[in-house]
C-alpha cells in the first residue's frame, strides 16, 4: 500500500480521537479499517507516515501541530497562538492550581511513587486537601500500596493527564531539579567596608576601625531583620497552606 494513501487516515484518526493515540494504536486501527486487504501496514511504515505529517504541520502555514504529547500523537495549537484561543477557552485557562498543590504534584512528579507520609514529611506541612485536590483534576493516581511500610500506605504517581495538561510525552521529559536550580543561583555580593563611607581611603586608626565595624554590624542586623527566620518561614508556608484549602474549598 502506498503511504500517501495511509496518510489522511492516520491524519483524521489523530483529529478525532479523544485521547492520544500511540503508533502501535494507529497501526491496529489502520489494519482495521483496510481489514480486506492482504498486506498488512506495519508499524515501521506507521512511524515513517507521521514523521511526513510531522513535517507537513510544522510549516509556518498551519497554526497547528501533530505532537507526542500525554502518551501518544495529538493535534496540538501551536504556543504563539494561546493568547488568541484563550479568549474561546477563558474559564479553562482560569482555573491554575494553588501554590499548595503545586508544590506536591512537584514532589509526587520528581519522587513517584510516593506515600502521603513522604509527602508530608518533605514538606513539613499536612497536605490531605492537596493530594485530594489533584485526585480530583485525575493529575495524580492511586498507583496501589506500600507493603514495606506499616499500615501499608496508599503510594501516589502522576497520571497521563498530567502528562498531557504540561505537554510531556514521559517523567522523563521533566526537567532536571540541577537544571532549574541552576537557573535560580544568585551569587553573593562582596561587602568591602569602603563602601559604606564617603572616604576613598580607610584610615588605619583604631576608633575609625571600630566605626567601620559598627557599620557593617548594623547593615547585617537590618538584612536579618528584614528577612524572616527558620520558623517563621515554615509557619508562613502552614498558613498559607491552610489559607489554599479554605479559598479553594
Amino acid at each position: 500500500m502506498e503511504l500517501s494513501t495511509i496518510i489522511p487516515h492516520i491524519e483524521v484518526l489523530i483529529f478525532a480521537s479523544e485521547k492520544p493515540l500511540t503508533s502501535l494504536d494507529i497501526v491496529e486501527l489502520i489494519n482495521n479499517s483496510f481489514g480486506f486487504l492482504e498486506e498488512r501496514v506495519s508499524l515501521d511504515q506507521i512511524e515513517s507516515c507521521i514523521e511526513g505529517i510531522r513535517e507537513k504541520y510544522s510549516s509556518e502555514f498551519y497554526s497547528f501541530e501533530v505532537r507526542e504529547s500525554g502518551g501518544g500523537w495529538q493535534f496540538l495549537t501551536k504556543k504563539e497562538f494561546h493568547k488568541t484561543i484563550a479568549q474561546l477557552n477563558g474559564d479553562k485557562f482560569l482555573k491554575k492550581l494553588s501554590n499548595a498543590a503545586l508544590e506536591t504534584l512537584a514532589i509526587i512528579a520528581y519522587k513517584q511513587p510516593i506515600t502521603k507520609g513522604e509527602i508530608e514529611s518533605i514538606r513539613g506541612v499536612n497536605s490531605d486537601y492537596s493530594v485530594q485536590k489533584l485526585l480530583e483534576k485525575e493529575l495524580i493516581i492511586i498507583a496501589g500500596r506500600n507493603e514495606q511500610l506499616p499500615g501499608h500506605p496508599l503510594v501516589y504517581t502522576t497520571s497521563r493527564n498530567f502528562m498531557d495538561y504540561f505537554g510531556i510525552n514521559t517523567t522523563d521529559d521533566l526537567p532536571k531539579i540541577k537544571e532549574v536550580l541552576a537557573d535560580q543561583l544568585i551569587e553573593g555580593t562582596v561587602i568591602n567596608p569602603a563602601d559604606f563611607t564617603s572616604n576613598t581611603e580607610i584610615p588605619s586608626s583604631e576608633g575609625n576601625e571600630a566605626e567601620h565595624q559598627d557599620t557593617a554590624a548594623l547593615f547585617i542586623e537590618s538584612a536579618t531583620e528584614s528577612n524572616p527566620s527558620t520558623e517563621e518561614l515554615q509557619s508562613t508556608d502552614e498558613d498559607n497552606d491552610t489559607e489554599s484549602a479554605i479559598n479553594e474549598g
